[in-house]
């Protein structure tokens, strides 16, 4: 070993580049364990940016010539040079470490950057739409980007923050369902294992680093062709953590393969760390929960309890798990009037003054008829859903759907508020609830004098979910393809998950969250954020998902677009890629309820929570592509709209996002603030504390001493982060150290 080390030594000193690439590979040789899982590490991964513009000093391909399928130039070469070339601009060429000189002047147009996992990148974020439903909840985010170097990016924004990661990775089947240093891996590769757990632990090294060391959870999908291979990298990777690997039932039908076993099912690696503790897998077993800083907060947890005798609510008496949910809709985008509420939705629920009962439900009001001017009922209050702040929401239901539970004992007047506008609690039970009653799996062991129902669940239905799972709510080819079809008609996208078998996995661990990170970076049909979508609904959380894609076009369209004289980085082809022609559309199409031609999604969401898919969901989704600056641009604020987001992020991705380098030297939004210009101290640590929940304060300088000064005039609570330090200081190493 000393012998290889001062050979190293000596090849360092005739060349510096060959003596880290021998050191690089020395220390895999040496770290490799004697039992365990051994594989060959590869050259480090490279990715072609297509939509990348060139600059001097890039790595570059030659792309072949349009219209071509040929694989062109696999060759890196370093441009040294760019000009004009008649009319069009060009780039003197260099190829590194060749024995001979070799140059070549080629069109900008016909080159294409590409990147070497051992590169340090300085990665920023350009929006490219949001949509926006959900007042002011934490926006879910999708990134346009090679996973690797956005994981990368969010070692900056979120280290050590992530509550769940969920991926669903290529499952290295043979076909051409991955791509290796810009190759597709083919099932006659020797080497297609190695190939694919060295780009698995790349990615999973980095994803211990955001994962909250005190409480979180690592979900891994895989089937049977690398489930034993991945389970073993797990275990080394993640040597602290609780790991188990169920077995979940997809397609019963099973997938047929030549000479081989009908698939019908896949295998989930659930990976915990910390205090994480293992939940219920349905929501019928969950109580509901209510986000600490959501408006309905304030509200006591008792709201969900049962109402005796002598009107005061008693939660033990519902049973185990029986979950009753406030009527009124939380998201502002259903208030009264907007076009999302209806207007069947606004009537007067009457109530008995003496008793605390419903006793009628009166018909609904015209939109621009008072509450005031309702029918009054002698002895009972007209009640309407009215948040503490005045406003004029809507029933979740209308007024025959909701007297038809109420005559069947599933929804009922809770505690009287008579301080508030909304005189009294009115609570329902859900779809899911009322099934599990209707057929057996929840007992009505009694009523109470207002006739609601006294349920309960058996013991067995809440224990913890056993290593196999047979649901139907879990058929891909259902609840997966036929979801993914209803939200984005015509448009196909290979083997997407069932949308209740990624909310089920999360659910056990992130039920009791209602604020919690997720994270997917393989996202693929966009199926984890449309999950946390469906889990805030139910419980009025806040979660945010974090979505990571790239724009790769499907291996069966790329011959086409080729023939077509396209190629990556035209517009014609980019629409075409993963992100902005599945994930993207799914994304919105889920929060509008609407298909991307704009007509009303068909059909309705089952099991747990059901309701029209064109209801949408109360929620906020911005779409970024990840782009990659040089530090001197960030350094002298040149990069600041690309950084703007990153800091956004960091900060909890909610509110308003400062876009622009302020001109009055600092600027304070909802949930952290930016302070470019020292002198400006004074008046921006006054907004500061006048700022509920601010999360960051960012201060530009390159005086320590300063920004240590102001750090400690901030309020507690609140991240003193400085600028532009940490964020260069966070990428100033070679990405490909990890592995």
């Amino acid at each position: 070993m000393s012998r290889l080390t001062d050979l190293i030594a000596q090849a360092k000193a005739k060349d510096a580049q060959m003596g880290a690439d021998l050191e690089r590979e020395f220390r895999a040789l040496s770290s490799r364990l004697p039992f365990g899982l051994n594989f060959e590490r590869h050259r480090p991964e490279a990715v072609e940016l297509p939509l990348r513009p060139i600059r001097r000093g890039d790595k570059v391909r030659v792309l072949p010539e349009r219209g071509s399928n040929k694989k062109g130039d696999q060759r890196l070469w370093l441009v040294r040079k760019i000009g004009k070339g008649g009319n069009r601009k060009v780039a003197n060429l260099e190829l590194p470490d060749a024995a001979q000189p070799q140059v070549q002047t080629v069109a900008l147009d016909d080159l294409i950057v590409v990147a070497e996992f051992k590169d340090t990148i300085y990665p920023g974020l350009l929006s490219t739409g949001k949509v926006e439903r959900g007042g002011d909840k934490p926006y879910h985010t999708v990134i346009n980007g090679e996973n690797y170097h956005v994981l990368k990016a969010l070692t900056y924004t979120h280290r050590g923050r992530v509550d769940a990661i969920y991926i669903d990775p290529p499952y290295n089947t043979g076909a051409k369902d991955w791509k290796y240093n810009n190759d597709y891996v083919e099932g006659e590769d020797l080497y297609r294992h190695s190939k694919w757990l060295a780009m698995m632990e790349r990615r999973l090294l980095i994803a211990r680093q955001l994962l909250n060391p005190a409480d979180s959870v690592l979900i891994v999908t895989i089937d049977e062709k690398e489930y034993l291979r991945l389970g073993m990298l797990l275990q080394q990777t993640f040597p602290d953590a609780s790991m188990q690997m169920i077995s979940n039932l997809i397609n019963s039908k099973g997938t047929g393969r030549a000479n081989e076993f009908r698939r019908v099912d896949e295998y989930i690696y659930f990976l915990w760390f910390g205090a994480a503790k293992l939940g219920r897998l349905s929501n019928t077993t969950s109580a509901a929960l209510q986000p600490d800083d959501s408006p309905e907060a304030d509200e006591p947890d008792e709201d969900v309890g049962q109402q005796g005798e002598d009107g005061e609510n008693k939660e033990a008496e519902i049973g185990i798990g029986l979950d009753w949910q406030t009527f009124r809709r939380r998201d502002l985008a259903s208030r009264r009037g907007t076009k999302k509420g209806g207007p069947r939705q606004f009537y007067p629920i009457y109530v008995n003054l003496e008793t605390g009962h419903i006793e009628a439900v009166g018909d609904p009001l015209p939109h621009d008829m008072p509450r005031t001017n309702a029918p009054e009922r002698k002895g009972c209050v007209a009640v309407f859903p009215i948040r503490k702040d005045g406003t004029e929401m809507n029933w979740s239901a209308i007024g025959s759907t909701f007297t038809k539970r109420w005559k069947d004992g599933y929804a009922r007047a809770g505690r009287a508020t008579p301080d508030q506008p909304q005189k009294y609690i009115i609570q329902y039970l859900k779809a899911g609830p009322i099934k599990d009653i209707e057929e057996g799996r929840a007992t009505v062991t009694g009523r109470n004098p207002d006739g609601s129902v006294i349920a309960e669940y058996p013991e067995a239905l809440v224990k913890t979910p056993t290593t196999q799972w047979a649901f139907k709510s879990h058929n891909a080819e259902h609840y997966g393809t036929g979801v993914l079809t209803s939200l984005i008609p015509n448009r196909t996208f290979p083997f997407p998950k069932s949308l209740y078998a990624v909310e089920d996995s999360l659910r056990i661990f992130i039920a009791e969250k209602p604020q919690a990170v997720v994270l997917d970076f393989f996202s693929g049909s966009g199926t984890t954020a449309h999950a946390v979508m469906r889990l805030n609904r139910q419980d009025g959380g806040r979660r945010q998902c974090i979505s990571v894609t790239n724009n790769e076009v499907a291996a069966n369209e790329q011959d086409g677009l080729r023939k077509k004289a396209l190629r990556p980085g035209d517009a014609d082809w980019e629409q075409h890629g993963i992100c902005d022609y599945i994930t993207k559309p799914r994304v919105a199409a889920a929060i509008t309820g609407m298909t991307p031609d704009g007509a009303p999604i068909k059909g309705e969401y089952k099991f747990t929570d059901e309701f029209p898919m064109l209801e949408g969901f109360a929620e906020n989704a911005e779409f970024f592509t990840l782009t990659y600056e040089t530090p001197v641009a960030v350094s002298h604020h040149m990069a600041f709209a690309r950084i703007a987001p990153l800091l956004w992020l960091r900060a909890g991705s909610r509110g308003r996002r400062i876009e622009k380098v302020p001109a009055a030297g600092w600027e304070v939004v909802e949930a952290y603030g930016l302070l470019t210009q020292l002198d400006r101290a004074t008046p921006f640590l006054k907004s500061v504390r006048k700022t509920n929940d601010l999360r960051v304060a960012y201060i530009v300088t390159d005086d320590e001493r300063r920004f240590q000064a102001l750090a400690q005039r901030l309020p507690q609570g609140v991240e003193a982060v400085r600028l532009y330090e940490s964020y260069l200081t966070n990428f100033a190493f070679a990405n490909g150290n990890d592995a």
